[in-house]
């Protein structure tokens, strides 16, 4: 996995200065939805890094997430995610990343994320534990949910229908916080080194969660879907956090899910 590893770092960090020299530039903004926008950066960062792997690993199948594809003869696929964070970096808003994961199978193999603002490199390799820069990371010990700090997203399609303002309202009152930074690849990060003790989101992509789920995984954290099913790729529903308040957590999001069902008409 060495050499699969270090392609992916220097592939992160230079798509990570691309975006920096791109975040100072008035931004070109398009719409894909009423709330749903991409910027020229995430296709300039898009096509360099699917170049980049294209290169490095010819036989690797990759799937990005502003639509570039290649197939190939390999088992091995790379998912990426070329600027997460895209309302953010439009917004001038200092929060976004790049994210790379190499998947075989539903085996995610290598995670790498780029937080070039800060200069943070997450990354971790199956079996090898998960690590900030040079230095190698755990999730929090914190032993209760009333004393944690927890994060979620909100979707940027259909935003009237959705129920996790439900969530929401109901861990705010239970826990010290609820953050919502704009970036599920880098939530999951901060749970990888305890910055948030734990995070839930809806309908999220395999390009915004595989880094950061091997990143949890190799830091000692859980990762499932609401249900306590082991997470898949193909999951909308993602639950991460350090082991201690993981049930507390699934237990509040089942209440919250069972109270809304006896409301509806």
């Amino acid at each position: 996995m060495t050499s699969y590893l270090q392609g992916a770092l220097e592939i992160a960090q230079a798509a990570g200065r691309l975006l920096l020299a791109e975040f100072d530039r008035p931004p070109s903004i398009a719409y894909k939805s009423e709330a749903d926008i991409i910027t020229e950066a995430d296709q300039k960062s898009e096509e360099f890094i699917v170049e980049r792997l294209r290169t490095f690993f010819p036989q690797h199948r990759v799937v990005a997430e502003e639509g570039s594809q290649r197939e190939g003869g390999s088992e091995y696929c790379w998912y990426v995610d070329p600027l997460d964070g895209t309302t953010n970096f439009a917004h001038g808003y200092r929060l976004f990343c790049v994210s790379l994961a190499l998947v075989r199978g539903e085996e995610i193999l290598v995670g790498v994320v780029y937080d070039p603002v800060h200069g943070e490199m997450f990354h971790a390799v199956q079996g090898e534990g998960a690590w900030l820069n040079q230095r190698r990371i755990q999730v929090s010990a914190v032993p209760r949910l009333s004393e944690s700090l927890v994060a979620t997203g909100f979707p940027t399609r259909k935003r009237h229908q959705h129920p996790n303002v439900f969530y929401f309202q109901r861990f705010t009152m239970l826990t010290h916080g609820v953050r919502r930074d704009g970036s599920a690849a880098l939530d999951l990060c901060y749970v990888a080194c305890g910055r948030f003790d734990g995070f839930w989101e809806l309908n999220l992509n395999p390009w915004d969660t595989a880094a950061g789920v091997l990143l949890v995984r190799e830091a000692g954290g859980l990762v499932t879907d609401f249900r306590g099913q082991p997470y898949r790729l193909a999951c909308q529903e993602i639950l991460a956090s350090n082991p201690h308040i993981h049930d507390e957590m699934q237990q509040v999001l089942a209440e919250v899910a069972a109270q809304a069902a006896q409301e509806e008409p």
